[in-house]
């Protein structure tokens, strides 16, 4: 499974697009899912852009799951906005009321849990950078309400090595699953894993029980620990932070006065905007918190290089953007922490990120508000 940072890649991943085959297997893992999260989150390509190119390619009624899926990512990033860094904490009580750790056990880091499900979501993570979105699931249920790891310290944890890791949409998917930001828990057992993942059936594992069962353990039991019987444990990949051939250094770039200057940060890599010089950029106080596999960087910088033709720089971007003030910057906003306040000073312009749905009027704290207000996917699409 590749995925090469590159227009061409992202064309042939368009290409293969088949929303009925879609529609009918996107639940299973080796369903006709799209892969395409990685460009999407870094800004390759506008979801308005891929809707109309969709529309023009297949009929209306073909296009419903899918539309709706990137509607999910609509919502979640609708609740960003609203919310802002409180998508971070909890934003509802968890069904335990215990501690919940504030780290993933080495068990897992290491795929030696000794649930086939788990250990193969975490090689496939660890070794390509994604993972179908159930698998996504199973993994973020099993460590809240099995393991009992705070939701957070998971998302973390996941969102550094996911090439698609967006903060809105990983992060309040756990809370989703945690049950923090949803109406109860998600669970799931082995019955369900046989069901769309046979190869990784986990019969006899701390999972292969009924519904209720996971329920009343989510809701009163600690941590099961790992299965008595388990693989001998894999080698966990550090998460770096910074990936070779970035510039890292604590005095920002220079540019004369009057100077207009793109700046490319990790979520606008699509096209450069018009200036006169780009350089582009990631902002070190953002990623010492939120650390990155070497993967995720090597793609992002692969990337940032094609678009500029030089490394990329690592450092304190609002100190960049405070001591060139005489300079314009230009670039593409985002809500990522840091990034956004650099973005605040009055001699940068950020231009907006489009979206294929309207904004809703008011907060919604569900899909289903959100759904109602927005109104149907194939009007708004």
């Amino acid at each position: 499974m590749r995925f090469d940072p590159t227009p061409e890649a992202l064309a042939e991943r368009l290409a293969a697009i088949d929303p009925a085959q879609y529609a009918r297997t996107r639940n299973f893992v080796d369903g006709a899912v799209t892969r395409l999260s990685p460009w999407i989150t870094h800004g390759f390509i506008e979801l308005p852009h891929l809707v109309e190119s969709l529309k023009a390619r297949f009929p209306p009624e073909s296009l419903h799951k899918l539309l709706e899926e990137l509607a999910w990512r609509e919502f979640f990033h609708h609740v960003w906005r609203t919310r802002g860094t409180a998508i971070l904490k909890d934003l509802g009580p968890a069904p335990w009321k215990g501690d919940y750790a504030q780290e993933v056990p080495g068990d897992v880091l290491t795929a030696s849990t000794g649930v086939p499900a788990i250990d193969a979501t975490v090689r496939q993570l660890h070794g390509t950078g994604w993972i179908h979105n159930h698998p996504r699931l199973w993994l973020a249920s099993y460590l809240v309400h099995v393991r009992k790891v705070h939701w957070r310290a998971g998302a973390d944890w996941m969102v550094g090595h996911l090439l698609d890791g967006d903060l809105a949409s990983n992060h309040l998917s756990w809370q989703w699953v945690a049950g923090t930001f949803s109406t109860k828990p998600y669970l799931f057992n082995a019955e369900n894993v046989a069901k769309y993942a046979p190869a990784l059936a986990s019969p006899g594992t701390i999972i292969d029980a009924t519904y209720e069962a996971l329920g009343l353990r989510a809701a009163t039991q600690p941590d099961a620990g790992p299965e008595p019987r388990r693989p001998d444990p894999t080698e966990a990949p550090p998460l770096h932070p910074e990936a070779p051939g970035i510039r890292r250094s604590a005095i920002p770039p220079r540019f004369a006065s009057g100077k207009c200057v793109a700046l490319i940060h990790p979520w606008c890599l699509g096209e450069v905007p018009p200036a006169d010089e780009c350089l582009a950029v990631f902002h070190a106080p953002f990623h010492e918190r939120y650390r990155w596999s070497e993967r995720r960087f090597a793609f992002v910088a692969a990337r940032m290089r094609s678009m500029t033709g030089q490394e990329p720089w690592f450092g304190d971007v609002k100190a960049l953007v405070k001591m060139n003030k005489g300079v314009r910057f230009v670039t593409i906003a985002t809500m990522n922490t840091g990034y956004a306040k650099a973005f605040e000073e009055p001699h940068v312009v950020a231009g907006s990120v489009k979206r294929f749905l309207p904004d809703p009027g008011e907060p919604c704290g569900s899909f289903s508000r959100f759904r109602k207000i927005v109104g149907g996917l194939a009007q708004n699409a």
